[in-house]
C-alpha cells in the first residue's frame, strides 16, 4: 500500500464530489486517492475512456507502486473500459459499486423516450440489458458491492428483486469476480456507507472483502 494510487470514477450525472468521503478514507488510509471529473452525460464509453487515458497515464507515471480504480455505477465501467484501452503498467485492483455489468432494465423502458434519453446521454443509452458494454474475463482483481436498499419505489418495481433502486444484484455479477459482497445499501448513496468504504479499503489491500466474497 505505500506509494499506491487509487482513482476513483463517479457515476453517470455525478461530480468527482460524490465520493469525497470515500477519497478521504483512502487518503487517511495511506493511498493518493484523485477523483476524476469527466463529462458523463455528453460522449459514450469508449470515448469518455479515451479522454482520461492521459490523465490515468500521469497518475501512474508519478506513482511508484500499484495502480488501483474505484468506480461507482457506470464509473466502474468506465474503469474496466480504462484498463482495456489504457491498462496502466501496475495496475491493482479494481473495486465496482452497484455497477450495471449485465445493464439495466430502466434503461430498456425508459430508453425511448425523449427525456430520459436526454437526461442519459450517449454513455447511459449503452446500460440496457442488451447494448451495455462487455470486456474479456477480467486478469486481474474485482471485487464488487451491490445494494438492496432503495429510496426510489420505481426503479425499485422495474427491476428483478433484489435492487438498488437503478441496478439488481444480479446484474452486478460476471464471470472472474475476485469478490462480490451484498449489502443493505442505496445506489445513489452506497459510496458515502461506511460499511462499504470499509469494505472497499479492505479490498484494495488485500484482494477481499471480509465477508460474503
Amino acid at each position: 500500500m505505500p506509494g499506491d494510487s487509487v482513482i476513483l470514477l463517479h457515476g453517470l450525472g455525478r461530480t468527482a464530489a460524490s465520493l469525497a468521503r470515500m477519497r478521504a478514507a483512502l487518503t487517511a488510509s495511506g493511498y493518493r486517492a484523485v477523483a476524476l471529473d469527466y463529462p458523463s452525460t455528453r460522449h459514450a464509453l469508449p470515448d469518455l475512456a479515451a479522454s482520461l487515458g492521459p490523465r490515468v497515464a500521469a497518475i501512474a507515471h508519478e506513482t511508484p507502486g500499484a495502480v488501483h480504480l474505484v468506480g461507482h455505477s457506470m464509473g466502474g465501467l468506465l474503469a474496466r473500459a480504462l484498463i482495456a484501452q489504457a491498462r496502466p503498467e501496475r495496475l491493482g485492483r479494481l473495486v465496482m459499486l452497484g455497477p450495471p455489468n449485465r445493464g439495466s432494465e430502466i434503461v430498456d423502458r425508459l430508453g425511448h423516450l425523449r427525456l430520459y434519453r436526454r437526461i442519459l446521454g450517449p454513455a447511459g443509452l449503452m446500460l440496457g440489458t442488451g447494448t451495455v458494454p462487455t470486456w474479456p474475463e477480467p486478469d486481474y482483481a474485482i471485487g464488487v458491492i451491490a445494494g438492496t436498499r432503495t429510496v426510489d419505489p420505481v426503479g425499485w418495481l422495474m427491476l428483478p428483486r433484489p435492487n438498488d433502486g437503478r441496478v439488481s444484484v444480479a446484474a452486478t455479477r460476471i464471470a472472474g469476480l475476485q469478490g462480490h459482497l451484498v449489502l443493505p445499501v442505496s445506489h445513489a448513496l452506497m459510496m458515502n456507507h461506511p460499511t462499504v468504504i470499509a469494505q472497499t479499503l479492505r479490498f484494495l489491500a488485500t484482494g477481499a472483502f471480509a465477508c460474503g466474497g
